[in-house]
């Protein structure tokens, strides 16, 4: 997934993840999102920036529950990336 990253986003945390000797610090941004009622899934998730560093995205109107979930989902998808490039 590609993001616009002229979206206006706010900075709500980091996530560490190790996969072999790697670290990544992954930073954790808030934007708001336009609803599609059609659609069943939480908006945001893991995103590459221009620059090939990894963020996730999540949802700056859910509750904690959901962010919880959606930065969950987002690191499981990080830690897959971040295993196929550093341990293949």
């Amino acid at each position: 997934m590609t993001v616009d990253t002229e979206l206006n986003t706010r900075l709500v945390g980091f996530v560490r993840i190790e996969v072999g000797v790697h670290v990544h610090d992954v930073p954790i941004r808030a934007a708001a999102f336009l609803r599609d009622t059609t659609v069943a899934s939480a908006p945001g998730g893991f995103f590459l920036d221009d620059e090939g560093r990894a963020e996730i995205l999540v949802d700056e109107s859910a509750s904690p529950d959901q962010l919880r979930e959606q930065i969950e989902l987002a690191t499981g998808d990080v830690v897959r990336h971040f295993s196929r490039q550093n341990l293949n």
